[in-house]
């Protein structure tokens, strides 16, 4: 039984997950966010009673992936695509009823670019399946991690609802900063870039010192911008893992 705590605790991330996308769909972004980061909370803790309880199998290996595909892929990409759509004012499938060529061809317009924020999802499928198998991913990571790059999409809805500065709202609702945003964040997700790794081996400051940095510059943020620190967060972790490449590969 004790060996099972950490997959239960991944069901849990993967019911979160799926919480979010039924908010996801329905257009509640807000709480989609909680649900999303509540599901990353599990998938950080079950990796941490995995190696407390010496309950490591191939098992929750697998189960954990398709927990995150869930949280992590699927989650982001609806986020993605509800503020695509909010932008271009419309859903892409509001076409006529009728199946007359015309018609559907003169209901062709932006609106169906809001599916690019699918790509999200298509991006962290690729990202989940590649970091099972390589072996260069035991200690650090080569690419942003799925649960950061999600945290980076669901923080837009919050930042647009509780951080309501004109120009950061512009920003947000602008297509092409969403499209752009797309974009990078799916190289991110499979990029050849070395990103340091939060698992503290030792609590000592040798070998940890551009972690607790890190740490304490995060906090920082979080207490001066709040939500919105969330992004800045993201850029100066991987910033950091450029500057101290040596770091990142420990």
């Amino acid at each position: 039984m004790k060996k099972q705590i950490p997959n239960l605790i991944t069901l849990l991330n993967l019911l979160c997950g799926c919480i979010a996308v039924i908010f996801g769909v329905h257009g509640n972004l807000e709480l989609t966010a909680f649900f999303v980061m509540l599901g990353i909370g599990f998938d950080f803790f079950d990796g941490f009673a995995a190696r407390i309880l010496n309950a490591q199998s191939e098992l929750g290996l697998q189960l954990d992936s398709l927990a995150d595909m869930v949280t992590s892929g699927v989650a982001p990409g609806i986020v993605m695509y509800q503020l695509l759509s909010q932008v271009f004012g419309k859903p892409f499938y509001a076409v006529p009823q009728g199946w007359d060529t015309n018609e559907i061809v003169m209901s062709l317009d932006w609106s169906y670019l809001s599916l690019l924020g699918l790509l999200v999802t298509l991006a962290s499928a690729y990202r989940l399946a590649n970091f099972n198998i390589d072996t260069r991913q035991t200690s650090s990571f080569i690419g942003l991690p799925t649960p950061a790059n999600t945290l980076l999409i669901v923080s837009l809805p919050l930042i647009l609802k509780y951080q309501q500065e004109v120009w950061v709202v512009e920003l947000i609702l602008n297509k092409w900063f969403l499209i752009a945003l797309t974009v990078v964040s799916c190289y991110l997700l499979n990029a050849e870039i070395p990103l340091f790794a939060l698992k503290f081996k030792t609590w000592g400051l040798k070998g940890n010192k551009v972690r607790y940095i890190f740490l304490l510059c995060t906090i920082v943020m979080i207490l001066l911008f709040k939500f919105a620190a969330i992004p800045l967060i993201l850029l100066l972790y991987v910033l950091m893992s450029l500057v101290f490449k040596k770091e990142s590969s420990n």
